[in-house]
């Protein structure tokens, strides 16, 4: 693999982010030790996880996989939502982050974490509290760099801000929502980003199943045993019904089957290689329930989509622009 740095950071990381959501719960831990070293075995060294995944378990097997290569991997994990029952267990505050880092070092048994991330903003907790804890936090050595996931670009560029003004480490990358069905951080997160340096790490870039090839129109459901499925029991975003009526939906889905077609690669290496052309990505963040579903994956580091390809993925996927982003994009158009 050919490693990009995280932004305007120094840290050089592979072009796939290895997510592992999937260790504790659908991948026992034998099963997550073949994922990791066939990651590992094909240049992979960027691991995504967060505290919450599987009650902490997510942390635990990848601390004890990562016993004697800690310097070869670039450990990626989170903070923001519930650890525990009671008050403080959860949040950005100064007590919850200092507790947090703390439990997750020991779960993943190192002395240091690489990427420590916010999983969401917190309105209930004064922003200036949170960053001068991370900011601390990097100060002490537990953390190299800081990121944040799920913020509005309002937020997150409130953040860049504070954080200069007071001299605080800032942001380094921000881990969004993005595929070909969901590309509405195109629209103002991204500007923030290339404004100001920061990497971005796309969770969930073949949108719980919808973008692998599996669905169909004609089937009328999710196909069996796709989080897609299970995202239409519990009513998640991913789910069935969010997706199955709108008609981009399915021009998305034919266009990716032509090109797969075309090019005899799998549906979900097409998705993932129109997301390795957008110039602001650093590493969409890949899951998968056993070794043999990443290595499916993997391959699409060694080709890339034609322009053409990427245009006619571009047009297929192409959102509605609200106002005043139609006005100004009228206004460039017309200069």
């Amino acid at each position: 693999m050919k490693y990009r740095f995280l932004g305007r950071t120094g840290l050089e990381v592979s072009p796939l982010a290895l997510g592992t959501m999937t260790f504790g719960r659908e991948a026992d831990e034998q099963t997550s030790r073949r994922v990791l070293d066939t990651f590992a075995d094909a240049g992979g060294n960027f691991v995504d996880t967060a505290d919450v995944y599987n009650g902490g378990a997510s942390e635990e097997i990848l601390g004890r996989w990562l016993k004697g290569r800690r310097d070869d991997v670039v450990v990626a994990t989170k903070v923001r939502y519930n650890s525990s029952e009671g008050p403080n267990t959860q949040g950005l505050s100064r007590r919850r982050i200092i507790a947090a880092v703390e439990e997750s070092l020991r779960r993943l048994e190192t002395d240091y974490i690489d990427l420590y991330q916010i999983h969401a903003w917190d309105p209930m907790v004064p922003l200036e509290e949170t960053l001068s804890t991370l900011d601390g936090l990097v100060r002490s050595g537990k953390v190299r760099y800081i990121g944040a996931s799920n913020v509005t670009a309002s937020q997150l560029q409130k953040a860049v801000d504070l954080s200069r003004g007071n001299g605080w480490e800032p942001f380094r990358s921000l881990q969004p929502l993005y595929n070909l069905l969901d590309r509405d951080a195109e629209l103002e997160l991204f500007d923030v980003c290339r404004d100001e340096g920061l990497g971005v790490i796309a969770w969930s870039p073949l949108r719980g199943g919808w973008l692998t090839g599996r669905m169909r129109r004609a089937d009328g459901a999710p196909a069996p045993g796709t989080r897609v499925e299970t995202a239409e029991k519990l009513g998640w975003g991913e789910s069935w019904s969010a997706y199955a009526a709108q008609e981009r939906t399915w021009r998305i889905l034919d266009t990716l089957d032509e090109i797969a077609g075309e090019r005899s690669r799998p549906v979900p290496q097409v998705a993932l290689a129109w997301l390795l052309s957008r110039p602001v990505l650093t590493a969409p963040i890949v899951g998968a329930r056993d070794a043999g579903q990443l290595a499916e994956l993997l391959p699409v580091t060694e080709w890339a989509l034609s322009q053409d390809e990427v245009g006619r993925l571009d047009e297929a996927s192409a959102i509605r622009i609200p106002y005043p982003h139609n006005e100004i994009a009228k206004g460039a158009a017309g200069r």
